[in-house]
């Protein structure tokens, strides 16, 4: 096969396998026979190649895997920080750019492998959990959530109105009009999962409750006060203003409306400490550069911004156990040959966002990353 970062008999530019045995990744000069990049992707989920665990919470040892030195050297070091600073106009379309490209290239193999929920699942902590169980814990999930925020099941107090900021395939809109007879709109700024998602809906006769659109969570297309559920479910990692996300929560929330917000952070600082230790933040650079992340913040931060805008029934929870079988059920997924052969079709991009799953478990298994749910209520 020649030596280009184009392959000649499906032009692309990234990754093939339209000779059966060989791939090319743009940017390195020599090729790779699949069998030998499926077993060094292995090696990531070797027990051995993980770090001690911290005291306490400790993981199963099953779910414990390590970072291999071939996703590291092949996770480029990202340009994105931990810090606060307000990012640029510039910067922030390109991070808006990149995350649209990453979920119109992914999302039809994540949809392939695990149907219609873009989201981790529920489990009880420690759990024993087959691969059948990991869609049942993504609708899990959905429920876990709505009961955690209190919202009522009554006829009369059940939401009628529901915006799902960062809507994905639309999984999560769909489930919520079906349980409650709601109105649901999505946002995404993918305009695959907006025609994904809005073809779906038609296909199983929701075309008349559901509707997607690409929109930005941060500019979001609806008037004050228009829903009573405001959705968002691990989308708020990707948000470069944080404050600015909340406060658009709010404002089409409508009076006495619930807030939902379901998110990755990183823990919160000690009250002796102003920032996180470098090799957190090393990490977490890591990461952000495969998933097309901006700042991260704690889950303190969430609940500080939200108290800001006098919202009140503020609750925070850490689901971080709950969802521990999560990510190495996906990293199984890829492994398989149809994932495998799946993924090495998608784009550079969702192969970066693969490679970085072991890192994701780290940050998880050393207590950096935390899995949190934060909800409340707009005054009446």
């Amino acid at each position: 096969m020649k030596e280009s970062p184009r392959c000649d008999s499906c032009t692309r530019f990234t990754v093939c396998t339209h000779r059966s045995d060989f791939f090319i990744l743009s940017g390195r000069k020599k090729e790779k026979r699949l069998s030998d990049i499926q077993s060094e992707m292995s090696a990531c989920l070797r027990p051995s190649l993980l770090p001690a665990p911290p005291p306490a919470p400790t993981w199963r040892s099953s779910l414990l895997f390590g970072v291999s030195s071939f996703s590291r050297k092949l996770i480029t070091r990202a340009s994105s920080t931990t810090s606060t600073t307000t990012m640029s106009d510039a910067a922030a379309r390109e991070l808006k750019e990149g995350i649209a490209e990453f979920y119109d290239e992914s999302s039809s193999l994540w949809e392939d492998i695990w149907g219609d929920h873009m989201h981790h699942g529920f489990y009880e902590p420690d759990s024993s959990v087959s691969v059948s169980d990991h869609r049942a814990a993504q609708v899990r999930m959905i429920e876990e959530t709505l009961r955690f925020a209190g919202v009522s099941e009554d006829p009369t107090k059940r939401p009628k109105n529901v915006v799902d900021v960062g809507c994905g395939i639309g999984g999560s809109s769909r489930y919520l009009a079906k349980k409650f007879g709601a109105k649901c709109q999505g946002i995404t700024l993918s305009p695959v999962q907006a025609q994904r998602a809005n073809a779906l809906a038609a296909a199983r006769g929701l075309a008349d409750k559901v509707s997607f659109q690409v929109g930005d969570a941060l500019q979001q297309p609806f008037p004050d006060g228009q829903f009573d559920l405001v959705w968002s479910m691990e989308s708020g990692e990707h948000m470069p203003d944080k404050s600015k996300f909340v406060s658009e929560l709010a404002r089409v929330t409508a009076p006495a409306g619930t807030i939902i917000i379901v998110t990755w952070c990183h823990r919160d600082l000690a009250p002796s400490e102003e920032s996180l230790q470098p090799w957190e933040q090393e990490l977490l650079k890591k990461i952000c550069d495969a998933y097309y992340l901006p700042a991260w913040c704690s889950t303190a931060d969430y609940v500080k911004l939200l108290q800001s805008l006098s919202l009140e029934d503020i609750k925070a929870e850490d689901w971080s156990q709950n969802v521990a079988p999560f990510w190495p059920a996906v990293i199984h997924s890829a492994l398989t040959w149809k994932g495998f052969t799946s993924l090495l079709r998608t784009g550079l991009k969702t192969i970066k966002g693969a490679l970085a799953m072991p890192l994701m478990i780290e940050g998880y298994q050393k207590n950096l990353i935390k899995f949190a749910i934060i909800t409340c209520r707009k005054p009446r």
